[in-house]
């Protein structure tokens, strides 16, 4: 980029000119805006793959043994079944008593609550 002349017309009166290079234009320009932004401290924290119910609730300390001896892969599979019979449970009876779609998802989702609470999900 050579060293030009521009020159703006205005809508109003006379004329607007500069004598800036494109180069000392854009050098001028970069020196203007920051190299660095200091952004702080992120809002929330990232996800971690860390149990949050690790060492809480009654039953937590006999879920942790049970998890190490038969070891992770078996321990989750029968966590699967276990959790998928006692919302089989939880359906069966909310048919019973003639509870609403509604009402079944919010016993679950209470059971699951509990079952933080109680260590269960250690």
């Amino acid at each position: 980029m050579g060293s030009s002349s521009v020159g703006l017309v205005s809508s109003m009166q006379g004329t607007w000119s500069t004598s800036i290079s494109g180069d000392e234009y854009y050098h001028g320009l970069m020196q203007s805006v920051p190299r660095y932004v200091n952004i702080g401290k992120p809002i929330c924290s990232p996800p971690s793959m860390k149990n949050v119910n690790e060492g809480k609730g009654v039953f937590a300390p006999v879920v942790v043994v049970t998890r190490n001896i038969i070891g992770k892969k078996r321990f989750n599979q029968l966590r699967g079944k276990a959790i998928a019979l006692h919302s089989q449970v939880i359906t069966e009876f909310c048919k019973a008593i003639g509870a609403d779609a509604k009402q079944r998802q919010g016993l679950i989702r209470l059971a699951k609550k509990n079952g933080e609470r109680l260590g269960f999900l250690a």
